[in-house]
């Protein structure tokens, strides 16, 4: 497997935070990279530090992520790898029972449609191109218990699991689909909602995962959940691989 990736990668909410990071990563390993994100000054900012194209687009709009996908593609060549990484959260313990309904289905616009709608615009090329590699950002909060937030907590539980059922159909097309989870890590979006002493992520992990899946060294595991943290020492994660497919783990899964 090749120790580097290549190609063109295309990051969603690549603003600020994670997405951010992992569009610098990328950048600095070799690929060229196109980032979105709903707010142009953010975006713009990252496209300049990575040397990427910046696309403004919001993910939950149809339009916007068709439009996306055909200006990185028209400007840098086939999508090779898609981050779906945008996301929104209404903070812990949103209270189900108090939110606007709008409130709270907008979480599920942007982390489950959004992420639905990248995958479906970029999956026509590379099925027929017979390459390519799909990164959907969840969230230890779709299994930890001590989750809160109905609505984030839902919409990442929902993206885990379309994300297993769209690399089953993939399969025989041979596009891996990776769900990941970055951590708990401090960004805008965590900064307020967790203690100092909470399990803080190093922030360097999600992006190094991001760059490792592109390599191809993992692509076996599609449809495996993986964590930024967790499954940090690849070379044991390469050992283990057997292990995780014969014993069906590194999935959500209901024991009885």
């Amino acid at each position: 497997m090749p120790s580097e990736p290549s190609g063109v990668a295309l990051v969603t909410g690549g603003g600020r935070g994670i997405g951010r990071a992992v569009a610098l990563e990328l950048a600095a390993a070799g690929m060229a990279v196109a980032v979105s994100a709903r707010t142009r000054a953010q975006v713009e900012a990252t496209a300049r530090e990575a040397g990427a194209l910046a696309i403004e687009a919001d993910v939950s709009r149809q339009d916007d992520v068709e439009r996306m996908v055909a200006e990185a593609e028209r400007e840098l060549g086939p999508v090779d790898l898609l981050v779906a990484n945008a996301g929104i959260s209404l903070g812990e313990g949103d209270g189900a029972w108090t939110l606007e309904p709008t409130d709270w289905w907008s979480v599920f616009e942007v982390n489950v449609l959004g992420v639905y709608l990248c995958d479906r615009a970029v999956l026509p090329g590379m099925v027929e191109r017979g390459r390519g590699r799909i990164v959907n950002v969840a969230s230890g909060a779709a299994y930890l218990p001590g989750s809160t937030s109905t609505a984030y907590g839902a919409s990442k539980a929902a993206v885990h699991r379309f994300s297993e059922l769209l690399a089953n159909q993939l399969r025989p097309h041979g596009i891996p689909v990776f769900p990941i989870s970055p951590g708990l890590v401090r960004t805008e979006m965590t900064e307020g909602s967790f203690s100092e002493d909470a399990p803080w992520t190093p922030p360097e992990l999600a992006p190094r995962l991001v760059r490792e899946l592109a390599t191809g060294r993992f692509d076996a595991l599609s449809g495996r959940y993986l964590h930024a943290e967790h499954d940090a020492d690849f070379d044991d994660l390469e050992r283990r691989i057997p292990e995780i497919l014969k014993t069906d783990l590194n999935a959500i899964r209901l024991r009885r």
